[in-house]
């Protein structure tokens, strides 16, 4: 189970639930995919992806690949963005 400082800590930026939801849209992305599909600029979505490999939500499914890497979000971070969404969706 998260805990609530970690979904804190998602809800705090828009980038991360972003990035959070791209990847669910396409179940694994490379950063080009996540930037494509955000608007956001690639050092930034990089930058959130490392974020979000620190705090294990989402995990690279090839790390030997240099050129291609793909995200997806783990057990841990499919239910954090579950319950971040469900607070944005009810705050709003």
């Amino acid at each position: 189970m998260a805990k609530k400082n970690e979904l804190s800590y998602v809800l705090r930026s828009k980038n991360r639930l972003r990035v959070m939801e791209s990847i669910v849209k396409y179940g694994k992305a490379i950063p080009a995919q996540i930037q494509k599909e955000t608007g956001m600029y690639k050092s930034h979505v990089s930058r959130t992806i490392k974020e979000l490999e620190d705090i294990n939500a989402v995990k690279c499914t090839n790390p030997d690949d240099r050129s291609y890497r793909f995200y997806a979000l783990n057990q841990k971070g499919k239910m954090l963005f579950k319950k971040a969404k469900e607070i944005k969706d009810s705050s709003e």
